[in-house]
């Protein structure tokens, strides 16, 4: 089966909104090919499915936020209803709530992506923590680069002579 939306579409719809990936309730209801109103409609007759780490509805102070970000309006048009955000859970339980073949089709298509962002982060965290054990050893070197410098330092001065008289000492 091919998939109908390409994931780098469906990554860059994909926001960090309270610290949680989500996407909106307008990107979803444009991909699953029905109305906003439609789409909510359906859920909220399945409002049990949806607990808030599922779903939530923005704020007017987050949507600004969006809006700042990307223009998602044409010039002149202003939003009426304050969008929803769908986390990855979320997204799963709408194929169940949307019961059609380009529900379950995009579901796919958004649970891979999902997969893959994560695949990404993970693998930055490694690098992350690969760059950090690097420089711990590389200050540990240094420390032991600039011990063994001193040390050389302490070896190229000159002992300083001794001044030992000539001649017959008594103690």
């Amino acid at each position: 089966m091919k998939e109908s939306i390409p994931q780098e579409i469906i990554a860059k719809r994909i926001y960090l909104i309270r610290g949680m990936k989500v996407m909106l309730s307008t990107h979803l209801a444009e991909m699953y090919e029905v109305q906003v109103k439609v789409m909510i409609q359906a859920i909220k007759r399945n409002i049990n499915r949806f607990p808030e780490d599922f779903m939530f509805q923005l704020t007017w102070d987050e949507v600004k936020s969006l809006r700042s970000q990307f223009v998602t309006l044409k010039k002149g048009k202003h939003i009426k209803y304050l969008p929803y955000a769908f986390t990855e859970q979320g997204i799963a339980m709408l194929s169940s709530v949307l019961n059609s073949e380009r529900a379950i089709q995009v579901n796919i298509a958004i649970m891979r992506a999902f997969v893959k962002l994560r695949s990404i982060l993970s693998s930055q965290k490694e690098l992350v923590s690969k760059l950090n054990e690097l420089e711990r050893k590389l200050e540990k070197h240094d420390t032991e680069i600039g011990a063994i410098f001193e040390a050389i330092r302490q070896l190229m001065i000159p002992p300083e002579k001794s001044k030992r008289r000539i001649g017959f000492q008594s103690d």
